[in-house]
């Protein structure tokens, strides 16, 4: 039997193929299209779907096909007014190794990780529709369009706004669709050397505007964002190329012609949506399956990212019995939350844009804040948050930073979180009084623990036996700067790269409680995700 069927081949389901089957489950991925759809649609990764995108190994291709954020250049009556870079002045930092995302087609993207997915040896099944879901506690029927069915013992939502699997399941889909913001899309091509392709153009003028912005590793395509055309009653009309040739005409002054070609239209209208939960016995939802929102802020595509990184480590950790079924609870208990944030967040950004573009020089730029970076998206009151901390310093349940080391045994340089990066829990230990809990992990739990002494002036003299395959030296003090270290201290960081737990040499028995409760691989009735929470309290 599959372990886990996943309905939707877009980012959010590769991402959680490519996580599950990193980690030696059996998955099949399935998609109703008939082939690989070729549109842009999302423009790219945000900075924390970078590191996301970095774990599963695939970053490196993604920068490679992709272009850095544009600078945007905004029209008023055909004339230039302004040129803004929102990134201007920002820098990746030592906790923070991207501080912008990436702009890259998004069937690029799907490509890139397609191609991943593939070296585990697993294929999207597109053509196949899933019209039936049979729960019986212990596994999940799947009818299929052509009458055959299949069984799996989860299934993952991950099929867009127009979910069949949430329809089946019956979830509302609550919230509003803004009939009157209404925007055109597509993708284009435009003459090679009318536009410069290091500039996403912008023309707002009173009566309408034309967002233009060139789609990486082509020569002339571009996604293209318009008002729409309106009838003599004020009713958008359909998406048409005549139509977007005229509309690129009015508002740009050029010559319609120098747009070649339209596909892919679609009319864009603001829905603001959520799932009023994510779980359903043993079938999930995530990304536009779950929530919906205004696209300011470009948070569609890396929110539902997210949300699979969030639910690959926890159904891989029950499957494979090293953790009770409540930890499959945390997700819609983390998720949802952040669903909610962002709907708040992509609504009041989209009228703050819409405001900003009623003043010639305002632009899409009112639309990016630090916020839409996802760096600060954690999970504090989460039921796997160990309690403790306050103000400003890094908390359980936060994103966990990174920072520059060195390898202890060999000195080469490296970063935290290379570390992190794989299918395990990670333990890091400040000082030399976590010796015993570091050697206590490695030893309970085996390959699922990462355990990882963080050497300071200590640090054994590189070549030498003293330092295990897996030390690190803080040379710079910047990982214990970033960790709010003072003295010993252990730190448990979970699968998708959130702190789990910051304990010092009072408390270290909490640090095995939280592991046998993520990983109770010791215990044949593992701990409740409730239990542990309770323990850790306690100690």
């Amino acid at each position: 039997m599959t372990d886990v069927l996943i309905v939707g081949a877009g980012p959010t389901g590769l991402t959680l193929a490519c996580d599950l089957a990193r980690r030696g489950l059996t998955i099949r991925i399935v998609d109703k299209s008939p082939g690989h759809p070729r549109s842009s649609r999302a423009k790219g990764p945000n900075a924390r779907s970078l590191e996301v995108l970095e774990d599963l190994g695939v970053v490196e291709a993604v920068l490679a096909a992709g272009s850095a954020p544009l600078p945007m250049r905004k029209y008023r009556d055909g004339v230039p007014v302004a040129d803004t870079d929102p990134y201007a002045g920002s820098a990746p930092t030592p906790d923070a190794p991207y501080d912008r995302g990436r702009l890259i087609a998004q069937w690029r993207l799907e490509e890139i990780l397609r191609d991943r997915l593939a070296g585990y040896g697993v294929a999207v099944e597109t053509g196949t529709e899933v019209v039936g879901l049979t729960d019986d506690g212990t596994s999940v029927t799947v009818a299929l369009a052509d009458g055959s069915s299949t069984s799996a013992r989860y299934v993952a939502g991950c099929d867009g706004a127009h979910s069949r699997v949430r329809k089946l399941l019956g979830v509302p889909f609550e919230g509003e669709t803004a009939e009157d913001q209404v925007m055109v899309c597509g993708d284009v091509e435009i003459d090679p050397g009318v536009l410069d392709r290091g500039i996403w153009h912008q023309w707002f003028d009173e009566d309408g505007a034309v967002m233009l912005c060139p789609v990486p590793g082509t020569r002339a395509a571009w996604w293209f964002q318009s008002g729409p055309e309106r009838d003599a009653d004020g009713r958008p009309l359909a998406p048409s190329a005549d139509g977007f040739r005229r509309l690129f005409a009015r508002h740009t002054r050029l010559p319609a012609a120098h747009l070649t070609e339209a596909t892919l239209l679609s009319t864009y209208r603001v829905n603001v949506r959520m799932a009023d939960r994510y779980r359903v016995g043993r079938v999930f939802l995530a990304g536009d399956a779950a929530h919906v929102h205004a696209i300011a802020g470009g948070l569609g595509m890396n929110t539902g990212i997210q949300d699979a990184f969030n639910l690959g480590w926890k159904l891989a950790q029950v499957l494979r019995g090293r953790s009770g079924t409540e930890l499959l609870d945390t997700y819609e208990e983390e998720r949802l939350p952040v669903a909610a944030w962002t709907l708040d967040l992509t609504s009041e950004r989209l009228r703050a844009t819409l405001e900003a573009i009623r003043k010639p020089g305002g632009g899409l730029d009112s639309a990016i804040t630090p916020s839409t970076s996802g760096l600060d998206r954690g999970y504090r009151w989460s039921s796997l948050a160990h309690p403790g901390g306050d103000g400003d310093a890094l908390r359980s349940g936060d994103r966990a930073p990174d920072a520059p080391c060195a390898v202890a045994a060999t000195g080469a340089p490296t970063r935290l979180f290379r570390s992190f990066a794989g299918p395990h829990l990670t333990v890091l230990g400040f000082g030399a009084g976590t010796e015993g809990v570091l050697r206590a992990a490695a030893s309970a739990h085996g390959d699922a623990v990462r355990a990882v002494r963080v050497y300071g002036a200590d640090a054994p003299e590189p070549g030498t036996e003293a330092a295990g395959p897996d030390a690190l030296h803080d040379r710079e003090g910047l990982a214990r700067t970033a960790y709010g270290v003072g003295r010993d201290t252990v730190v448990v960081i979970r699968p998708d790269n959130h702190v789990g737990l910051i304990s010092d040499t009072d408390g270290f028995d909490a640090v095995h409680r939280y592991l046998e409760a993520l990983d109770g691989v010791r215990k044949p009735d593992p701990m409740s995700v409730a239990g542990m929470v309770d323990g850790t309290r306690k100690g």
